[in-house]
C-alpha cells in the first residue's frame, strides 16, 4: 500500500495522537513520514525564546520518532505537496486546526494537494471547538454554562500509540534557520519532559493548586501552558490523569480542570467568531475612546510604570518569556484602564514575548480583562495594581526578584515605595499615573461608549 504523510503542527508528540493512528492505518503495509513544516509567517513573529523552545522540541521529537522526522521550511502549501511527491504518498494526515490562520492555511494546502486527501483526525483540545452548543444550537456566550456542558459532554480516553509503526526513511530534512540563544535557562523540553513535569505536579502540586495558584511569589502552578501550546502533551491525557488521582484531593483538581475548561472555552469562542481574534467581541464597545500609543505604553512594556507589581510582571515576561496568570490580568488591566490603550497593543506585546502564546487564550484573556469580550469581567472591574500586589505577593518576594531597584525595601513595603524615605534611592521611577483618577476616567469612557 502507498505511504502516508503525518504533518505535525501543534502536536509535537508520539503519545495520544489520533492523527498518527489514522496515518498508520491508512498506510497499511506502507510507512508513515512524520513531517514538520517551519512556516516562516509564524517563525518570524516569534520571540527568540519561543524559537529556541521549538528547535529543542523538534530535536526531542526526532528521538521519539526514531530519527524519521523530516523538517522543511517554507510555505506549507508548497512544501507539503512537494514532500507528497517525493514519497508518492496517497494521503496527508493532520490534527484538525482551529485558529483562523490555521484553517486558511489548511484550505490552501488541501487545494494544492489536488487528488491527494488531507485527512483531519482529532483536535488539540479535549473537546473540539464548535462541538459544545446550547439546546438552541447556538454557541455559548458565557463561561459557566459552557463549562457545565463541556464537563457533561466528556471526552475520549487518551489514544494509544500504534503497535506497529513503520517510518519512511528516504526523505531528507533541511536545517532550521539560525537562532540567537536568549540568555535564559529553559526547562526541559519535549514530550517526555512534559510528561515528567506533569506527573510531578499531579503528585506534589495539585492538592494545593486552588489555594496557591494566585501567588506569583510561590512555585504553585504547573507551567504546562507551554507544553500544551506546542502539543507536547494533550489535555485529554491530563484530564485522565487528574480523574485517576482526584480522590480524595480537595478542590485543587476541580480548580485545575476549570482552568483547562477556560482554554477550551476561548478556543470555542474563536472558532465561532474568528473576527474576535484582533477586534472587540462585544460590538457595542468597539467605539470606546482610547489614547494613541504613547510613552506610557513604552513604560509599560519596559516595566517602568512606577507600580512595582505591574513592573515585576512585565520584566519577567521579557526575561523569561512567561508571566504568572495573576500578573497577566493585572498588567492587562493597567494598560487598558489606567493608561487607556486599546488591548490589541498589549496582546501583540505578549504575542512577541510569551513562549506559551496561544491566540485564543491570550487575546480573549485580554478581552476578559478589558471588558470587551466574554462575560466574566465587566468593564467597571478595574484591578488596583497596589492592592493586588499586597494581596498576592504579601511578603514582596516576587517584586524584589524582578525589580532590583526596590530590593532594599523589606516585606510589603516594596509595593508602596513612595511611602519609604529611601524608596527611590536606587533609580526606580515614581508612578506615571494616579490610579484612582484613571479608574474614574476609564468608567467615564465606558459610560460614553455604552451611551
Amino acid at each position: 500500500m502507498p505511504d502516508t504523510v503525518l504533518w505535525l503542527r501543534r502536536d509535537l508528540r508520539l503519545a495520544d495522537l489520533p492523527a498518527l493512528g489514522a496515518a498508520n492505518e491508512a498506510a497499511g503495509a506502507g510507512a508513515v513520514l512524520p513531517l514538520f513544516v517551519l512556516d516562516r509567517r509564524l517563525w518570524e513573529g516569534a520571540s527568540p525564546i519561543r524559537r529556541v523552545w521549538l528547535r529543542n522540541s523538534l530535536a526531542a521529537l526526532q528521538a521519539r520518532y526514531d530519527g524519521a522526522l523530516v523538517v522543511r521550511a517554507g510555505p506549507p502549501e508548497e512544501v507539503v505537496p512537494q514532500v507528497v511527491r517525493e514519497v508518492g504518498a496517497a494521503s496527508v494526515h493532520v490534527t484538525a486546526e482551529t485558529t483562523p490562520y490555521g484553517r486558511r492555511r489548511d484550505a490552501a494546502v488541501r487545494a494544492a494537494l489536488g487528488t491527494v486527501d488531507l485527512v483531519a483526525t482529532g483536535t488539540p483540545y479535549a473537546v473540539g471547538p464548535g462541538t459544545i452548543v446550547t439546546r438552541a444550537g447556538t454557541p455559548y456566550q458565557v463561561f459557566t454554562p459552557f463549562a457545565r456542558a463541556w464537563r457533561a459532554h466528556g471526552w475520549p480516553q487518551p489514544a494509544p500509540v500504534p503497535r506497529k509503526l513503520r517510518f519512511v526513511r528516504r526523505v531528507e530534512s533541511e536545517d532550521l534557520p539560525p537562532v540567537d540563544d536568549p540568555q535564559v535557562e529553559l526547562p526541559a523540553v519535549g514530550e517526555q519532559a512534559a510528561q515528567a513535569a506533569w506527573r510531578a505536579f499531579v503528585a506534589d502540586g495539585l492538592d494545593d493548586y486552588a489555594s496557591a495558584r494566585d501567588r506569583p511569589d510561590l512555585d504553585a502552578t504547573s507551567r504546562m501552558s507551554v507544553h500544551l501550546k506546542f502539543g507536547e502533551i494533550h489535555p485529554r491525557t491530563m484530564l485522565a490523569d487528574i480523574a485517576r488521582a482526584a480522590h480524595p484531593r480537595g478542590n485543587g483538581a476541580t480548580a485545575y480542570v476549570t482552568e483547562l475548561a477556560w482554554r477550551e472555552f476561548y478556543a470555542d469562542v474563536l472558532w465561532h467568531r474568528p473576527d474576535s481574534a484582533w477586534a472587540d467581541l462585544r460590538e457595542e464597545l468597539r467605539g470606546m475612546d482610547y489614547d494613541e500609543e504613547s510613552e506610557a505604553l513604552t513604560a509599560w512594556q519596559r516595566g517602568r510604570t512606577g507600580f512595582p507589581f505591574v513592573d515585576a510582571g512585565m520584566r519577567q515576561l521579557v526575561e523569561q518569556g512567561w508571566m504568572h496568570n495573576r500578573l497577566r490580568m493585572v498588567t492587562a488591566s493597567f494598560l487598558v484602564k489606567d493608561l487607556h490603550v486599546w488591548w490589541p497593543h498589549g496582546a501583540r506585546h505578549f504575542q512577541r514575548h510569551l513562549v506559551d502564546f496561544d491566540l485564543a487564550s491570550n487575546n480573549h484573556g485580554w478581552q476578559w480583562t478589558a471588558g470587551t469580550g466574554t462575560d466574566a469581567a465587566p468593564y467597571f472591574r478595574v484591578f488596583n495594581p497596589v492592592s493586588q500586589g499586597q494581596r498576592f505577593d504579601p511578603t514582596g518576594d516576587y517584586v524584589r526578584r524582578w525589580v532590583p531597584e526596590l530590593r532594599h525595601l523589606a516585606g510589603a513595603a516594596v509595593h508602596e515605595p513612595w511611602r519609604a524615605g529611601d524608596g527611590y534611592a536606587h533609580g526606580y521611577p515614581p508612578p506615571i499615573v494616579d490610579h484612582a483618577a484613571e479608574r474614574e476616567e476609564a468608567l467615564r469612557r465606558y459610560a460614553r461608549a455604552r451611551a
